[in-house]
């Protein structure tokens, strides 16, 4: 029986009454990636910003249908819609990384390493704050690069840096999904590289969902490819599934590179 994290029913997006995403239905797989692709303005982005209730806090933005997080407490399973508790809880559970990188300018490594505890009042003793920082860092990759500087600002950091920070900066509140907006987009191949090694690594702990641009990119690192066009869902199957025996047209015209 597969396991789903997060379901998406009937799920409309719009700005001012200009639909953006279109009726989507998607079940997203427990630690697996989920690539997310699709020509520019099909609604990609928009997509995700609805999955942790990002999308609410742009100007007459509006948000139709459900969006269930499934968690599972000692064998038994409970759906939360997100959309009925505190848009701050849905965040902590369902983290996300921007397209470019965003450490806080003011804040120092190590800081914004725990910032979303400090943004969210909780508070921390110093020896778990430090825990938390180590663990993290070292999920990412950071840690031996870093650890003799997390007084340091973050945006001194380089920009494969800065984002694998960002990304520590999400998974430090222990979140159960993880979404990223074209995390690659503004890096160097070798930097590109590291950050997709390290989600192939950090989908055995967290789920993943990912926007890309780039059809090779999804190819390597997901499991899992749901296809966006003008706003619908057009597929959604395993990435083997999709790359070799596409059930749509379009589809097939993206993977060839004849739409984007």
């Amino acid at each position: 029986m597969i396991d789903i994290v997060l379901r998406a029913e009937n799920l409309t997006a719009s700005y001012d009454d200009h639909i953006v995403v279109k009726n989507v239905n998607l079940s997203i797989v427990r630690n697996s990636i989920t690539a997310v692709m699709g020509p520019s303005g099909c609604g990609k982005t928009t997509l995700i910003r609805c999955f942790n209730r990002m999308h609410e806090l742009s100007p007459k933005a509006k948000v139709e249908g459900k969006v269930y997080l499934i968690e599972n407490f000692n064998g038994r399973r409970e759906e939360i819609d997100i959309y009925s508790v505190d848009p701050m809880l849905v965040r902590r559970k369902i983290g996300m990384v921007f397209q470019k990188p965003n450490p806080f300018p003011t804040m120092s490594i190590y800081e914004n390493v725990i910032a979303g505890y400090i943004l969210n009042g909780i508070k921390l003793k110093k020896s778990e704050s430090d825990e938390i920082v180590e663990e993290t860092l070292k999920k990412v990759s950071l840690w031996d690069e870093v650890k003799d500087r997390l007084k340091k600002k973050g945006t001194f950091l380089s920009g494969g840096q800065q984002q694998r920070l960002c990304i520590a900066r999400a998974l430090a509140m222990k979140p159960d999904v993880l979404l990223l907006d074209e995390p690659t987009s503004a890096l160097d191949p070798v930097a590109t590289a590291k950050i997709e090694e390290l989600l192939e690594q950090l989908k055995n702990t967290v789920t993943i969902v990912v926007v890309t641009h780039n059809v090779g990119q999804a190819g390597r690192i997901s499991d899992y490819v749901a296809f966006m066009y003008l706003g619908e869902l057009i597929e959604y199957g395993p990435t083997d599934t999709v790359f070799t025996r596409p059930s749509n047209e379009k589809t097939e015209e993206f993977l060839a590179g004849k739409i984007g």
